[in-house]
């Protein structure tokens, strides 16, 4: 089978290109990670009584991890669900040795340059595809540098994160079909290919070449959704947009809900955030458009409206039917039309009132 990337390569990139983390101690190291175990579990009690949702699924246990681990991991899940796919995409066609040497291990660099960089800046994630049910990550040294930054309640702020990363927890391990369709809608959009696998691998090289590159050069112009270039690939892309505006404004929406409740300083914090997500140097800016981090941060606000909208309308209770099944995910032209997804789920009159 050809190899797509030198997975090896890649980590080991990740790993020498990775910044370091801010200066604690041990004794403080050590209690960063207790108080984040802490802080996801009560989290977890926090978003299963505000949502209502239970896991229907065991989960493993929160990973605390610093950089390194992060991109380590990250790796290992790509690793898991590209390699197959590129498996597929190739079939019996075999390139050269020295061209799948050089191919492999230049997009090794240049996916482990980009993991590097976002090995800075995410604070928690729940990693979808190492395996089945996914786990969640709480990156220790990145949420310890931001909440430095910010100057907010160390307390606070490690809560305020738990509570968004748990909500994503809830949503695959609450909603068992969740990941078999996010994984099936990566499929589709490699079968929605037209049968070009040559020059889909080749535009996927280009597309890990192209972020590799904006972080060294912010006057790159090249957007990743070039890769997007069939009828039947933008109808993937549509759905996977849909589904992740949902989860996404979804954990945003807890957030807001849960932290007054539970958080002193939460005003604060969420202004000050804001404000982070806003600003950015130029090169920041633009490898922030390439990875799609903007599409990501318009998301959280058309997703949070969506959601709003909904439980405005018909209850916390009838807004969880949009994880009845994959008919129930709200269409992207409805994302910013709440009423038109109630009637399409609940029927033009909405949910009967309940009793009492």
């Amino acid at each position: 089978m050809a190899q797509f990337v030198d997975w090896d390569l890649a980590a080991a990139t990740a790993g020498a290109l990775g910044k370091s983390g801010p200066r604690v101690s041990y004794a403080e190291a050590t209690d960063v990670v207790g108080d984040l175990r802490r802080l996801t579990e009560e989290a977890a009690r926090h978003v299963a009584d505000y949502t209502g949702l239970r896991a229907q699924v065991s989960h493993p246990p929160v990973r605390v991890v610093d950089r390194r681990d992060w991109a380590a991991a990250n790796i290992a899940g790509l690793r898991e669900v590209i390699g197959p796919l590129v498996g597929r995409l190739a079939g019996d066609k075999r390139p050269g040795v020295l061209t799948e040497a050089i191919g492999s291990r230049l997009t090794g660099v240049q996916a482990g340059t980009v993991l590097a960089y976002l090995s800075g800046r995410v604070l928690g994630q729940y990693e979808v595809f190492s395996g089945d049910p996914g786990q969640l990550l709480l990156v220790a040294p990145n949420i310890v540098e931001v909440e430095r930054k910010l100057g907010a309640d160390p307390h606070d702020f490690r809560l305020w994160v738990c509570l968004h990363e748990v909500t994503h927890r809830t949503q695959f391990t609450a909603v068992p079909w969740m990941r078999a369709y996010f994984l099936g809608e990566v499929q589709a959009f490699v079968d929605a290919s037209s049968g070009a696998e040559e020059a889909l691998l080749d535009r996927l090289r280009r597309g890990v070449g192209t972020l590799a590159d904006a972080i060294r050069d912010p006057e790159s112009r090249t957007s990743v959704l070039d890769l997007v270039q069939t009828p039947g690939q933008r109808a993937v892309l549509d759905r996977l947009t849909a589904l992740m505006t949902l989860l996404e404004g979804h954990a945003e929406f807890v957030m807001d809900g849960v932290g007054p409740q539970v958080i002193p300083s939460v005003d604060r914090i969420r202004a000050a955030f804001n404000r982070r997500r806003e600003a950015g140097n130029p090169l920041e800016k633009a490898i922030r458009r390439l990875l799609g981090v903007d599409v990501k941060m318009r998301q959280y606000a058309e997703g949070r409206k969506f959601v709003h909208g909904v439980v405005e309308r018909v209850g916390m209770e009838g807004f969880n039917k949009v994880f009845g099944s994959p008919l129930t995910l709200p269409r992207i032209e409805e994302l910013g039309d709440p009423d038109a997804w109630v009637a399409r789920v609940h029927g033009p009159a909405g949910p009967l009132p309940s009793a009492g």
